[in-house]
């Protein structure tokens, strides 16, 4: 076969990591180093790859965009493509946009079962009676015996009940776009919902942010959920509607565990950071140990697929 290298279509490939740190990489390419700093590293219009630098913010990232003229393949290092989305009508006919799915599966679910524990069992509030040197003792609820949904259960909710499983839940219940069957049991589509909600205690958002998504988690939605309980995001804060949940907080009918929010970042003052029954975490599920090594790993693998022409994974878009 022959590869982009061999025709001479190789050019420049971005990376937001420094390739010389990256074991592997295929040869034939010129290597630049940019996490999206003022100066570019070379000239945007020989870039054929473009690895979006990760947690820089949507303008940084789409600003190179429009000057890549022969970019063939733009590479996200999240699962959400939602902030890239503006920047295909700027991308030449053919390029691709894929996405990181299974990069920050680990991560993202360590943390949806970190905010679970932690809110259930009132760890903010341990916290808080240990900066004031009270003993608090006391019953708080228990994670075992309880009915978990996940709504969007793709590789993220996949890795979320791995780590719900020896938790002895009394059943985890799994929604997604469409129907199917998997080995655990089956999933739900979302116009499932309305049913399947009265009876979750701890209700987890997974689920990518699109147009059918997008404020998925309003008023009725909310009112469907059994008071008492738990509403956790590890997806897109724009999943829910921030003024619908500020009333059941503060109505005290439901607790909330945030990774997410919306808006982002979350403003001095907003009413929110002090909702009674909430916690929030600054959009941390993907930034870990564990996203280094899986990052440099899908990298090698992508391009070299790229270097033999041969079919990409996570490819998200085509632009006509």
């Amino acid at each position: 076969m022959t590869t982009a290298a061999q025709r001479g279509d190789a050019n420049d490939v971005w990376l937001p990591i420094p390739p010389d740190e990256i074991d592997g990489l295929p040869d034939g390419f010129h290597y630049v180093h940019w996490d999206a700093g003022p100066n570019y590293p070379a000239d945007p219009a020989r870039c054929v790859f473009y690895v979006v630098p990760y947690m820089k913010g949507v303008a940084a990232c789409l600003r190179p965009l429009s000057r890549m003229t022969r970019v063939r393949v733009v590479q996200t290092l999240t699962a959400g493509i939602d902030h890239m989305l503006p920047g295909l009508p700027q991308m030449p006919s053919g390029a691709r946009l894929c996405n990181a799915r299974g990069l920050h599966d680990a991560s993202t679910a360590e943390l949806a079962l970190t905010l679970i524990l932690a809110a259930l069992r009132d760890v903010p509030g341990f916290v808080r009676s240990q900066d004031a040197g009270e003993w608090r003792p006391g019953f708080r609820p228990a994670l075992a015996d309880k009915s978990v949904l996940i709504v969007g259960y793709g590789s993220i909710g996949s890795a979320i009940e791995d780590r719900l499983t020896p938790f002895e839940c009394a059943r985890v219940v799994r929604v997604a776009r469409t129907a199917r069957d998997t080995v655990r049991g089956p999933v739900h589509p979302l116009s499932d919902l309305s049913a399947l909600l009265p009876e979750a205690d701890v209700v987890v958002l997974a689920a990518p942010l699109t147009d059918e998504t997008r404020g998925l988690v309003g008023r009725d939605f909310l009112a469907r959920m059994k008071e008492g309980a738990l509403l956790v995001n590890v997806a897109r804060g724009a999943i829910v509607d921030t003024g619908a949940l500020l009333a059941e907080l503060e109505s005290g009918r439901l607790r909330a565990a945030l990774d997410v929010t919306d808006p982002e970042p979350l403003p001095a003052g907003h009413p929110l950071w002090h909702a009674p029954g909430v916690l929030i975490t600054p959009h941390v599920g993907g930034p870990s140990s564990a996203f280094l090594p899986r990052a440099k790993r899908l990298l090698r693998e992508q391009l070299t697929l790229f270097a033999a022409d041969r079919p990409l994974r996570n490819v998200i878009a085509t632009v006509d």
